[in-house]
């Protein structure tokens, strides 16, 4: 089945609920399509409920829709979910932004892993850690894995893809220019990972176009200062999901986070933002941290 919906969180309260958003019906807590449902949006994944989860959008009848179905302008989202499982981040993957850093491209992908205390979602703080004088934040289009992937080809990779996500990935980029064997130092400090609001299809995310033609910016206070296309990549989404696949297996859930096209250094009460063509904006507010 070609999906259609939206995958993310609602937040009510102190809970994040699961939630999805069809193109025309609305906003539609899981809870109501299936009842009995607690689990978030990876379990909707790790459990195979997204064709389930169609059919009962279509079959809802009009009598119940205005129960069910609200304007996704009228809610708050969350992280569409708070721990996935592997979360891969791709450095210099954009020609531009290694020549921003007089850096070479990497002759194969330069991967690394974040943890899961990383995450936040919209419109939650990205505190710049104390023992950072310049932490950048960097707009990248994240990628979400659908069902097990294992050693598979780059020509049938993104037949393993749920979604893809806007991604804010910050960088304690002083810590890292002292000594490059500090990349996962730099990386994980807490909210360094933001992602959402919403999980789109790829083929709704890029309608007739193709993944290629998806443009990615980096924002900051309203203003875009870098941004560039998924074509100018050296490594496409499809291929680093086949290479990865190839290291370790990936589960439902797992992010790979494809690749920035430039890092812009943030600072207290600035506004971060990574703009996804098709896709969305994600916006985060840059606070000081501890």
């Amino acid at each position: 089945m070609t999906h259609t919906l939206h995958l993310c969180s609602v937040r009510e309260g102190a809970d994040e609920l699961a939630a999805v958003v069809h193109p025309h019906r609305g906003l539609a807590l899981v809870r109501d399509l299936l009842p009995g449902f607690r689990g978030d949006v990876r379990e909707i994944l790790t459990e195979e409920l997204l064709d389930r989860l169609e059919e009962l959008v279509e079959t809802v009848d009009e009598g119940a829709s205005s129960a069910i179905f609200k304007d996704p302008d009228s809610v708050t989202f969350g992280a569409p979910y708070r721990h996935p499982r592997m979360l891969w981040g791709i450095g210099l993957n954009y020609v531009e932004h290694a020549a921003d850093l007089s850096e070479g491209v990497p002759e194969e992908p330069a991967s690394f892993i974040k943890g899961d205390h990383t995450v936040i979602g919209p419109g939650e703080d990205i505190p710049i850690p104390s023992q950072s004088e310049r932490t950048t934040t960097e707009a990248e289009v994240g990628v979400v894995i659908g069902r097990y992937c294992r050693n598979v080809e780059v020509e049938d990779a993104l037949d393993y893809v749920a979604g893809v996500v806007p991604v804010l990935d910050q960088t304690a980029e002083d810590i890292l220019q002292r000594n490059p064997r500090f990349l996962t130092r730099s990386k994980n400090f807490p909210g360094f990972f933001s992602f959402g609001p919403r999980i789109v299809p790829l083929a709704v995310a890029v309608g007739d176009g193709i993944l290629a033609d998806m443009e990615v910016s980096t924002v900051v206070n309203g203003e875009v200062l870098r941004t560039n296309t998924v074509a100018h990549m050296r490594y496409s989404p499809e291929y680093l999901i086949s290479f990865h696949s190839k290291v370790m297996p990936l589960y439902p859930g797992d992010i790979i986070s494809t690749g920035t096209p430039g890092a812009i250094h943030v600072k207290p009460g600035d506004v971060a933002e990574c703009r996804v063509a098709g896709v969305g904006t994600l916006s985060n507010p840059v606070t000081s941290g501890s």
